[in-house]
């Protein structure tokens, strides 16, 4: 039998985890979109992909909604939503699988 206690506070870490990396993925749309303005050094498009991949899928698409950035491209527009899918499905099927 698993421990429910052990488990809630495993959940309550990758809440952290998610919401800081979703945060520090926000900003960097932000970051990108200013320095898209300004015609400096951009943030490659690569790095706002794994950002969305390791779990900061939905701070880039508020980022893609507040900044309008990234919005014509068709790997963000298809492929973050598709991503933060693939993460709930994921989340939610360890979420069954421990209780």
């Amino acid at each position: 039998m698993i421990n429910q206690e052990i488990v809630l506070n495993y959940w309550n870490y990758g809440f952290l985890y998610f919401t800081a990396l979703s945060l520090v993925a926000f900003s960097f749309m932000g970051i990108d979109k200013n320095k898209a303005q300004v015609q400096k050094r951009r943030i490659s498009e690569k790095q706002l992909i794994l950002l969305a991949l390791l779990g900061g899928s939905i701070g880039i698409a508020f980022g893609m909604l507040i900044f309008k950035h990234k919005t014509s491209k068709k790997k963000f527009y298809l492929g973050i939503p598709g991503i933060y899918v693939l993460q709930c499905i994921f989340l939610f099927g360890m979420l069954y699988l421990t209780f």
